[in-house]
């Protein structure tokens, strides 16, 4: 598909209001034509596909109206895929930078964990007052758990330590893995480990089967 037939097709979606099915099976189509064309930024950090989905909600929430950010997307400015990779290799940036923060603060950090100022400042920011449809709609899914799925995959040995806990816990604003971790009393490497390939499926299962990807 050219670029003129992929503007056209952006064109043709942002006609239709937003949650109309119209609406989100043009955004599928897009979906799925941007990630066939090969031009997504891609490279193998432990952080790069929740860096995705931060950047496919954005691209749901700001490709026709700026819901979250301070403009939508202008065509005149750049292509899609130019949009889409500067706001993503921001985020893998942005990850990299508060994963090194973190780890310094780890450090220097008091040994004891009773203090609750000592992370909780880290990964905190205020959310917007009117929460996106879609992020609304993904956290009603993991407090309900229509299935059961989400509470019943757990980390061995911790049954407490579910995907819907930590779904629940990674949704904006989230909690960063290191707070999670002296929480919860698991290692960082294992949380995250656990959450890429047992948690993130799912989350990309309820995506998929609500026309978000």
């Amino acid at each position: 598909m050219t670029n003129n037939q992929l503007q056209s097709l952006i064109q043709e979606t942002c006609r239709h209001p937003p949650q109309t099915v119209e609406r989100q099976r043009g955004l599928t189509q897009l979906y799925r034509l941007i990630v066939k064309s090969g031009k997504l930024w891609r490279e193998y950090t432990p952080y790069y596909e929740e860096a995705w989905q931060q950047t496919w909600l954005y691209f749901c929430l700001n490709l026709c109206e700026a819901t979250t950010a301070k403009d939508k997307y202008d065509s005149d400015r750049s292509s899609i895929t130019t949009w889409l990779n500067f706001y993503l290799k921001q985020r893998l940036k942005d990850r990299a930078i508060k994963a090194q923060h973190q780890k310094n603060q780890l450090v220097s950090a008091s040994q004891s964990v009773d203090d609750d100022d000592t992370l909780t400042f880290l990964d905190r920011f205020e959310g917007p007052r009117d929460i996106p449809p879609i992020l609304q709609a993904t956290r009603e899914w993991v407090e309900t758990d229509p299935d059961g799925e989400l509470q019943r995959i757990h980390i061995r040995g911790r049954k407490d330590v579910t995907c819907q806990v930590l779904i629940r816990r990674r949704l904006p604003p989230e909690t960063s893995w290191e707070e999670l971790s002296v929480e919860l009393d698991v290692p960082v490497s294992t949380l995250s480990n656990f959450y890429q390939k047992k948690c993130m499926p799912q989350l990309r299962k309820f995506g998929e089967s609500e026309g978000y990807l």
